[in-house]
């Protein structure tokens, strides 16, 4: 298996891959060649010791040659890591002491080569393969080199004390590196991982903070939309009124300057509510009255101007709600009054603001011509006028209802939550 080096970038799951750190190539490479530097070091100088025979150095060079191939064929050309292999390791450790055991009865110096065993008997596995593979070796340098001890218990006893020794600092020392190295890896993989959520943490948030401005955006256009149709379009649509009706008054001096007055005082009002609805400001009539005073006020002024009685009536406990709320039912208030002067030919309105406990209700009825009401219209909104009051009432999580048939006259009916007033 071919690791996955830092140039490699990522998987294509997304998740960043293993990656060897600088020790642990190091320790790759150490282990891929120590071998062969091993042996090299004592062939040479005995190859080039003066009185060696030239028949102990060709035993010595075809049996370096047989060493080396060896280690190339069964441990240089080993699929790495050599630890997902531990059959072939382990025939590799056993002809490679064989070996060594062969080289250093022909020479004591061959020790320099078989030390390496001790390296590569660290990649045994499972572990305790690996600790007896290190006993093996142990065992093998030091009766190549001084022969079994004399018959002494002293003698026995050193021989024993320095074999386990070895075995326990060698073996169980690469065993604690190891779980150190694995224990360092997990914490880098922890940290790589980490960076890696807070990246898409901070893409995610760019993401969100993207969306969220444009999002206010669409909003803020569309409270524009809806309070500019309500006061500046409204405001429009009655001075143009009024002064037709004044043009159409002739010569009837009283009736024309009443409806000039009722242009003026339109155009001044609407002025006032286009500049609070860009400051965001409550409507006026809501700064200083309740709110069935306010809809009493409203309906007051839009009867004097269109000449339309309209009975304004509130039931229950009247309380202070919150300003989205009473905002959204004033105004649609006036949403369906300017549909009853624009759409009806009613002759009378009326004005019901219901207290309900958890509820709050607002109802306009007229007697005009009505309509036919479509399940399409009454969903979506028939112009912007009735998809402007379905909006405001829904922000304040309320429904809005109409009731209509050619003849019958219309009903608009809010429903909103009575969520009262923050205290101040």
């Amino acid at each position: 298996m071919k690791p996955i080096t830092r140039s490699e970038g990522r998987s294509s799951a997304g998740e960043r891959p293993s990656v060897e750190t600088t020790w642990e190539q190091r320790s790759v490479a150490l282990n891929a060649t120590i071998a062969y530097w091993l042996l090299a070091i004592p062939t040479v100088l005995l190859l080039l010791w003066p009185g060696v025979a030239l028949e102990g150095r060709l035993v010595i060079a075809g049996l370096a040659a047989l060493a080396a191939v060896w280690v190339y064929l069964l441990f240089t050309r080993c699929p790495r890591p050599w630890q997902a292999h531990p059959f072939r390791m382990a025939i590799y450790l056993v002809g490679f002491l064989a070996i060594s055991v062969v080289l250093m009865h022909v020479s004591a110096i061959f020790l320099i080569f078989a030390i390496a065993g001790f390296f590569h008997a660290s990649l045994l596995r499972p572990w305790p393969v690996s600790i007896l593979g290190v006993f093996l070796t142990s065992i093998s340098i030091h009766l190549s080199v001084t022969g079994f001890p004399w018959p002494t218990p002293e003698l026995w006893v050193l021989f024993i004390a320095i074999i386990v020794i070895q075995t326990v600092a060698i073996g169980f020392g690469g065993l604690v590196g190891e779980r150190l190295a694995e224990s360092s890896e997990e914490r880098r993989q922890a940290v790589v991982r980490l960076e890696h959520a807070l990246d898409e943490n901070a893409d995610l948030h760019r993401q969100l903070v993207e969306q969220a401005r444009e999002a206010g955006v669409l909003d803020e256009r569309g409270r524009m939309a809806r309070e500019i149709h309500d006061t500046i379009a409204h405001g429009l649509t009655g001075v143009v009124t009024q002064l037709e009706a004044a043009q159409q008054a002739g010569e009837r001096a009283a009736d024309r300057n009443r409806h000039i007055d009722n242009a003026a005082r339109l155009a001044r009002e609407s002025l006032a509510e286009a500049r609070r609805s860009l400051e965001a400001a409550r409507p006026e009539a809501l700064e200083s009255s309740s709110l069935p005073e306010a809809l009493a006020s409203v309906a007051r002024s839009w009867s004097a101007i269109n000449d339309i009685p309209v009975e304004v009536t509130t039931t229950g406990e009247a309380v202070p709600l919150h300003p989205e709320i009473e905002s959204a039912l004033l105004r649609t208030a006036q949403e369906a009054l300017a549909n009853v002067e624009k759409h009806a030919g009613a002759s009378r309105v009326g004005v019901t603001l219901s207290f309900m406990g958890d509820v709050v209700a607002l109802d306009v009825r007229d007697d005009g011509v009505g309509f036919e009401v479509s399940e399409g219209r009454v969903r979506s909104g028939s112009g912007f006028g009735l998809t402007a009051m379905r909006q405001r009432v829904s922000r304040v999580a309320g429904t809005l209802a109409i009731e209509s048939e050619p003849g019958g006259g219309t009903a608009v009916s809010a429903r909103v939550p009575a969520i009262g007033a923050q205290p101040t």
